[in-house]
């Protein structure tokens, strides 16, 4: 994310209603739609129990994605009832992380404002909903939630000499020191600079603890050119793990500015990412590569069921704020399951809309162009509707292309655009498979 909204008064206050939030920015980073600073606080603030979660978009979304998962888990594919006890097991015990995420936003959030760590909805200002106070840093019970079931989840699936277990772990570290350091940058606004290093001092004990291959398969067509099949890269395989860890934790952070973008984007992702791992599970007759498959799956069933929780919140009119606790968490997150389940490329495909951001905010985010601290399209209080500016976001570009829209639209496009990505991922492996690699 990139800029707190910390008021400075010890009045403490009640849980709020509905609203949004747009991004901070240190120059670099950008996220919700996050507030301003509250020493600008306006005038007339409202108080007031934070609204309930949003079922319906919930119950839509999973009807959405659970047949798919189910049909390819228990009909499409002959996966071995063993392994497939362990993926139900860490299904069920990510069922019971959404509700118990569900059930701890609104108590997390009275604490929140207790603290004075809230914002106000900049792309609502001018409206009633403008003047509410919305709890920020609300990712921290999505990953508090996250942490418990993925270590409640070694019981059950790994013994004390499992070859995965150090990985597993070294993962729960990586995840855990983003997560604070997000949660640290929430309250005192770390420099962007150290938003840039610290991702890649976080991957460290997953790199030490790494024992799967560093080698790449060469594509088909360059085999008979470079001569070789199989390439080592050693040292620069890291490096690589390293650079993707720091591009995943920031790209989910800049690609923000509206409600629910940023858990939206998040659920999208996941959810290709555990039918993409299923397939391969299904496809595979390695049981090494079904491990590492499997391994990924265990780590983004809960992100996705804790995740879903959060949006059902934080989704248009916005009762809640992520904050960078959230992006942090979970651009690690995915990072780590991509580099585990040895599927890197894959995962940058599902990337795309947030490379094409990266992209496009380069001439910004490296100071050619000046930057303002938010990078938000414009909001008409009269209609309601938001204009794109001529900032470097994607957020900017949509409206741009497509025209004026109201908030809630705008992040559907955005989502949709996300989930064309995904899908064109999948047809793209399924096309090039035994003509590239």
């Amino acid at each position: 994310m990139a800029s707190r909204k910390r008021k400075q008064n010890t009045a403490p206050t009640s849980i709020v209603e509905p609203s949004s939030s747009p991004p901070k920015e240190n120059k670099n980073t950008q996220t919700q739609t996050q507030t301003q600073q509250h020493h600008h606080k306006p005038n007339n603030t409202v108080d007031q129990p934070i609204a309930p979660p949003k079922w319906g978009l919930i119950l839509k979304l999973s009807l959405f994605s659970i047949p798919p998962y189910l049909y390819l888990l228990f009909f499409h594919y002959p996966i071995e009832q063993e392994l497939r006890r362990s993926i139900l097991i860490n299904a069920a015990m990510s069922l019971a992380g959404f509700f118990v995420t569900v059930r701890m936003i609104p108590v997390a959030s009275r604490y929140v404002l207790k603290r004075n760590l809230f914002g106000y909805d900049i792309n609502k200002k001018g409206t009633p909903l403008g003047n509410v106070k919305v709890p920020e840093s609300l990712g921290i019970v999505v990953g508090i939630v996250f942490l418990v079931v993925a270590i409640l989840f070694q019981y059950f699936n790994f013994t004390e000499d499992s070859n995965w277990l150090v990985e597993y772990n070294a993962a729960l570290a990586c995840i855990c020191f983003m997560m604070l350091l997000g949660f640290v940058d929430d309250v005192l606004d770390v420099p962007w600079r150290v938003k840039l290093l610290l991702p890649s001092i976080a991957a460290l004990p997953l790199l030490m603890a790494y024992a799967g291959h560093t080698t790449i398969v060469i594509p088909k067509p360059l085999v008979p050119h470079i001569g070789i099949e199989i390439l080592d890269l050693g040292w620069v395989y890291k490096l690589y793990m390293g650079l993707l860890a720091v591009f995943c934790t920031n790209s989910i952070n800049i690609h923000a500015g509206i409600n629910g973008l940023e858990v939206g984007q998040t659920v999208v992702i996941a959810s290709a990412i555990v039918i993409h791992n299923i397939m391969q599970i299904g496809a595979s007759t390695d049981p090494e590569y079904k491990q590492a498959h499997a391994f990924s799956v265990y780590l983004a069933q809960p992100l996705l069921s804790t995740s879903l929780a959060l949006l059902s919140y934080n989704w248009y009119p916005s009762s809640v704020f992520v904050g960078d606790t959230y992006t942090y968490f979970a651009g690690m997150t995915m990072a780590v399951i991509g580099i585990l389940g040895h599927f890197s490329e894959t995962l940058l495909l599902f990337f795309l809309p947030q490379v094409l951001n990266f992209l496009w905010s380069l001439p910004q985010l490296s100071g050619y162009i000046p930057c303002p601290r938010h990078r938000l399209p414009r909001f008409d209080p009269q209609t309601g509707l938001l204009t794109g500016t001529n900032d470097g976001t994607l957020v900017n570009l949509f409206l741009r292309l497509l025209g004026r829209k109201s908030e809630k639209a705008l992040c559907i496009y955005l989502l949709g655009f996300q989930a064309i990505a995904c899908c064109f991922c999948f047809m793209l492996r399924h096309f090039l498979a035994g003509w590239y690699k």
